[in-house]
């Protein structure tokens, strides 16, 4: 693993109504966030201290151990061994022409550098296209919907059906703490981690189904609005997973801005005991921690090629959110294109043709 933290700073004014451009926004430059110059203090107890010594001209080293990063970080995920399997089918929820789709359940296991093993099973729904196969196959991670009341498979009906009609293996992945998932009563305080846990070992338990006609080599990322973060800190976490990433009206890639515009002024969620800025601290009292949980500081570990698609009109995502982590993503040196759309949020008249653009993608990537 790489060391070095890398901070992307984001600035400048982009034309509108380019192809990798922000669509009209005024001013399209973001927080210029500076990341911490060594690790956060906290360690895990137990971490293994790092080797002492000078090496001898005969005896050359190998190269030091990366320092133990916090459990609640990005890196502290990056730096847990993630296994997937036990992926089994349940019922039939539906049968076409074109793809039958199942109730499916997996095992997710993350293991910490100190030996702490979790494992939650998690339920989803897997569209499987007709035919023998291998086929390439996709893994979605679906956008926030209240876990009270979401329901398996909820979120992202559409694009699974979408793939499975034009070949493609489709996994939805529900997370912890969701429908028929086991429950994690510490995802919050994570700061939803484990959300990127999960999708890394769905991507595992595909490859280990032996039930379920997938080339192991030819599979990719997918994530909506809260899963477009998800799908972010996967790739930095994991690189080298899967082969292309698609985050679709992603979420801010600096959790600061996320919590700003989604949880800041919401008093249900200030009032939970779980609150993450009532357990860490707010964004501008503890910036260190606040970065440390951001995919964008740590873009320099993501080895996929990615491609984001944004609607110009959406208001639950900012435009510029997407404009910053695209050239972000560029700078620390990723393939990383964005598509704008005259749509909002959820994507209803641009939806079709941001389909066909995406998998055209993953065809590209997968060849």
């Amino acid at each position: 693993m790489r060391a070095r933290l890398v901070v992307a700073v984001v600035a400048g004014v982009l034309l509108s109504g380019c192809t990798d451009e922000d669509p009209g926004e005024t001013s399209s430059a973001a927080p210029s966030p500076q990341a911490p110059a060594s690790s956060p203090t906290t360690e895990p107890p137990g971490a293994a201290a790092e080797p002492s010594g000078e090496a001898t001209s005969a005896e050359p080293t190998a190269p030091a151990a990366e320092p133990p990063a916090p459990p609640v970080s990005v890196l502290g995920l990056d730096q847990q061994t993630h296994r997937g399997d036990r992926l089994r089918l349940g019922a039939v929820r539906e049968d076409t022409a074109a793809y039958t789709s199942y109730d499916v359940t997996y095992r997710s296991r993350s293991t910490t550098p100190a030996g702490r093993t979790e494992s939650y099973t998690i339920s989803g729904v897997l569209n499987v296209p007709t035919g023998r196969g291998p086929f390439p196959a996709v893994v979605l991670a679906h956008g926030y919907i209240d876990p009270a009341v979401y329901e398996r498979g909820q979120g992202m009906t559409r694009e699974r059906g979408y793939l499975a009609s034009r070949g493609y293996v489709a996994l939805h992945v529900d997370y912890r703490n969701h429908a028929e998932s086991d429950d994690d009563p510490r995802y919050q305080r994570r700061m939803r981690l484990g959300y990127s846990a999960d999708v890394i070992n769905a991507v595992k338990a595909l490859q280990a189904a032996p039930d379920v006609p997938v080339a192991d080599d030819r599979i990719a990322l997918f994530g909506r609005s809260m899963g477009g973060g998800v799908v972010l800190k996967a790739l930095v976490a994991e690189p080298g997973l899967v082969r292309a990433a698609a985050p679709w009206a992603s979420v801010s890639s600096l959790e600061g801005e996320n919590y700003d515009q989604f949880q800041r002024d919401d008093p249900a969620d200030r009032s939970r005991p779980d609150d993450p800025a009532r357990v860490h601290g707010l964004p501008e009292d503890n910036p260190e921690f606040w970065l440390a949980n951001s995919s964008r500081p740590y873009f320099d570990r993501i080895t996929e090629p990615v491609l984001m698609v944004h609607g110009r009109a959406d208001d639950t995502c900012p435009p510029r959110w997407a404009t910053a982590t695209r050239q972000a993503l560029v700078r620390a040196g990723v393939d990383a294109q964005l598509e704008w759309y005259d749509d909002g949020h959820a994507f209803g008249p641009a939806f079709t043709a941001a389909m066909d653009r995406t998998i055209r993608f993953f065809e590209q990537q997968m060849d």
